[in-house]
């Protein structure tokens, strides 16, 4: 599992100043553009300098400021201002995740430079360009930006862009998982930038080679690279990117099976990812950190923060962190015995997989880098050709006609041998590129039969599993109906025995009589339990056909507590239950299906009305049922929490709860089922949990929660209902 773009995109995005040295020479600058009001380029620089100095503190003002600078440049037709303004703007918007204001820019910058002739600006437009391609996960246009603006760098002279374009290289290189070229391509990136003092850029380098040797399974490299990024980051007090680092080393901990490092590092920067509100970087840090629970046997723990991964994944649309989120569930789920959740998890690992390393774009990937090894030796083929004819010219004004004749030819040879040469090399590299894509051919058959061998398995043994719960379930009230049964013939027999005799004996005649009433009560007592059973299966594989609707969750418990209470009095007419709702005012509505999650409150209140009933049949007077629902909105969940003070759930069976058929519940009184339709309705209907917490003889509580996501606001709930 790795999370890539970050360390390319964070790296070199703003100088480290102090946030003093900040404030005064952006104090001063205001100054001098508040008494300086004349509107010349002098302006226009300092508003480009304020940007800069404000973009770490105010984004959104830098862009404005340069905005005004691009504005003024454009006035006083001054492209030099103009060139630079446009190609910051760029990068600014790209900060922002303005993937396309940040492009067009670019574009206005890259189209600027072309007419001036402006080498230099070219290079630097496809560097940005190569970013944002990188950021939208556009490999193959990223690694095209890059290789396109290597020779524009290098006619130009620019060391410090033409090491960042390497850099850039190298990473597209190591996302695609083509390590065995980037390996080269970032060595000579990191002594580039390296010798260019490039700070930011050789954190990136460092970070990607480690990422490359652990992808290699050489580990102390990975980590001697991992490290020096760190020491690196931290003096520049970097910690966006510093939090990269560990989240890598928690990785690299977690693939040599180090659990207690893999736990630290991953805790590290998943605290330092919260504090500095870093939305790059939670995702990976939460995923670093349900590994190292993974590989601790905390599958559960794993659960929840993979799933929070997740939706930050989906929210922000990075495939990357959805396939890793994806990855970690299948394994967590597969270590719980969840099959179903695990199969369908891989699935969507797999597709994710797919859709960011895809066999077309590694074919692709590969060819543009020869593409880009190619065109160099033409250009240095074009480059010598242009020498050796300023050496003919000179030759041609010394000597004769015969022997200028005779160079020219020797020359013209030596074209076509370099030319030979060149498509030797170009044949070379197809026949490689040929049989790698054989290769993958092969593999992705491989990898296809196998996937259906495991899908019919994992079939055939979710269909066992469940065919012999029911079958176990079903069979013992039906074991008992068949014994009363059996029992009962006997005693009629008896009893038509005796009413035969000449003088029937009453007494046993009675006695026959009452253990025939008993005996048919057990047989339907047991029998509405397979009854039971067979309507709760009936529900569960049963599609709901209800629409969702904008519901108000707080009246929705308010309905349901009193059914619940109604239901328990119709039984025991004489019992009272103290009942206390705290409901959030600020709730908003619910975009559910109102039956489902009726049916789930309904079960939660019964069973609390079910345990302060039993306890209080144990205990007597001294005793004071209560039942308490409480309603909040809290970090972007939807809570519900029902709590009892009755009879408590043991901690030997409270892993169980949630399991299918069972139950705490005296034989004829529960099925077992409950629980399980409410779990399943929470947390795969709507992508939420339900969690029992209770200590035996003293309280239960059932915690609901559901994501932000299926709430709606109430002028939203208003327009729907009026639809």
């Amino acid at each position: 599992m790795k999370y890539w773009v970050a360390v390319i995109l964070i790296a070199g995005l703003g100088n480290c100043f102090s946030a003093a040295a900040q404030t005064r020479t952006a104090d001063s600058l205001r100054t001098l553009l508040s008494n300086e009001t004349r509107r010349d380029t002098t302006r226009a620089i300092r508003l480009q300098l304020l940007s800069n100095e404000t973009m770490l503190a105010d984004l959104p003002q830098a862009i404005a400021l340069l905005e005004q600078s691009l504005a003024l440049c454009r006035a006083l037709n001054y492209p030099v201002g103009e060139g630079k303004a446009l190609v910051r703007l760029g990068t600014l918007y790209r900060r922002q995740e303005n993937y396309p204001q940040a492009r067009q820019y670019t574009q206005q910058a890259q189209a600027l430079f072309r007419r001036r002739g402006d080498l230099a600006g070219l290079a630097k437009t496809y560097l940005q360009l190569s970013f944002i391609n990188l950021a939208v996960g556009d490999l193959v246009a990223s690694l095209r930006a890059a290789v396109t603006g290597l020779p524009y760098a290098e006619k130009a002279g620019d060391q410090l862009t033409h090491g960042r374009l390497q850099v850039a290289v190298g990473s597209v290189y190591v996302q695609s998982g083509n390590h065995e070229e980037a390996l080269p391509v970032l060595k000579k990136a990191l002594k580039a930038v390296d010798a260019q003092a490039d700070k930011y850029m050789v954190v990136a380098a460092l970070n990607l080679l480690g990422n490359t040797y652990q992808l290699r399974k050489n580990w102390d490299e990975a980590l001697a690279c991992f490290q020096r990024s760190e020491r690196l980051n931290n003096e520049l007090g970097d910690e966006q990117s510093a939090t990269i680092d560990n989240t890598d080393m928690s990785e690299l901990y977690a693939e040599q099976k180090n659990y207690a490092q893999a736990l630290k590092y991953a805790l590290k920067a998943r605290k330092a990812a919260v504090l500095n509100k870093d939305k790059y970087n939670l995702p990976p840090a939460e995923l670093a950190l349900a590994h190292a629970y993974l590989l601790g046997g905390r599958p559960d723990s794993a659960i929840a923060l993979a799933r929070h991964a997740f939706e930050l994944g989906r929210n922000s649309r990075t495939l990357e962190s959805l396939r890793n989120a994806s990855e970690v569930l299948s394994k967590a789920h597969a270590n719980r015995g969840d099959f179903a959740d695990a199969y369908k998890y891989s699935g969507l690992w797999a597709a994710y997989k797919d859709s960011i390393a895809g066999e077309r774009a590694q074919v692709k990937i590969s060819g543009l880098r020869y593409g880009y090894e190619i065109g160099r030796q033409q250009d240095q083929i074009s480059l010598q050709a242009q020498k050796a004819a300023r050496q003919r010219q000179g030759i041609y004004g010394l000597l004769a006609g015969v022997l200028g004749l005779l160079l020219l030819a020797g020359l013209l040879v030596r074209n076509v041998v370099l030319k030979q040469r060149a498509n030797r090399t170009l044949n070379e590299k197809n026949e490689q590129i040929e049989h790698q894509r054989d290769r993958l051919d092969q593999t992705l058959t491989q990898l296809k039969a196998t996937q259906s061998q495991l899908v019919q398995s994992e079939k055939m043994v979710a269909l066992a599993a469940l065919t012999a719960g029911v079958a176990h379930e079903i069979q013992n009230p039906l074991n008992f109906v068949n014994n009363f049964s059996e029992l009962s013939l006997e005693l009629l027999a008896e009893l038509e025995e005796e009413q035969q005799q000449p003088s029937p004996n009453l007494v046993l005649a009675n006695g026959l009589f009452d253990d025939l009433k008993q005996n048919l009560r057990k047989i339907h007592q047991h029998g509405g339990r397979a009854s039971a059973i067979v309507k709760g299966m009936l529900d569960h594989g049963h599609a709901e056909n209800g629409r969702r609707q904008s519901v108000d969750l707080n009246a929705l418990c308010e309905e349901y507590l009193r059914l619940a209470y109604h239901g328990l009095q119709s039984r025991h007419r004489t019992f009272t239950v103290a009942r206390t709702l705290d409901l959030d005012p600020n709730l908003g509505q619910l975009h559910v299906v109102p039956q489902e999650l009726g049916r789930v409150l309904l079960n939660l209140f019964t069973n609390a009305f079910y345990a302060v009933h039993k306890k209080a049949e144990t205990t007597g007077d001294g005793y004071a049922p209560a039942i308490g629902v409480r309603t909040r909105h809290l970090n972007g969940q939807v809570e519900v929490a029902v709590r009892d003070n009755g009879l408590g759930i043991a901690s030997a069976v409270m892993d169980k709860i949630f399991d299918p058929f069972f139950t705490t519940k005296p034989p004829g009184e529960g099925t077992g089922l409950g629980l399980w339709l409410s779990y399943d309705i929470i947390a795969n209907g709507y992508g939420g949990t339900l969690v029992a917490h209770s200590e035996e003889g003293a309280f239960t509580e059932f915690v609901l929660t559901m994501p932000q996501a299926q709430t709606v606001s109430r002028a939203a709930a208003a327009a729907t209902v009026q639809q």
